[in-house]
């Protein structure tokens, strides 16, 4: 069972927001869509864009730099230039606590 970390407030995570943590030294992205919060690597796998300052849309993000998409829950490129997908991240939300599993 992996180990779960603390790494926000879901009170800090508006709903259709993006917000960017760190875990273990890594920038991670935090993502709340219809109700559930979705964790994901931050890094675009094209050229190391900010994933967590683009645009949104349901479950898919898209780069700020060269308009790469990505799906939010699987990590999986949805648009070119990427063609590595991005990790995601188990998470857990226990009261107001948003936990991402670690490793």
């Amino acid at each position: 069972m992996p180990d779960f970390v603390r790494v926000a407030s879901a009170s800090d995570l508006p709903a259709g927001e993006m917000l960017i943590v760190q875990v273990d030294g890594n920038e991670v992205a935090l993502a709340s869509v219809d109700g559930q919060i979705y964790a994901f690597g931050n890094e675009c796998t094209h050229r190391g864009g900010p994933l967590g300052e683009g645009i949104l849309e349901g479950d898919t993000v898209e780069c700020p730099w060269h308009q790469g998409r990505f799906n939010i829950k699987t990590g999986e490129v949805l648009d070119a230039p990427p063609s590595d997908p991005v990790p995601t991240y188990q998470v857990r939300v226990e009261g107001d606590d948003i936990k991402i599993a670690k490793g």
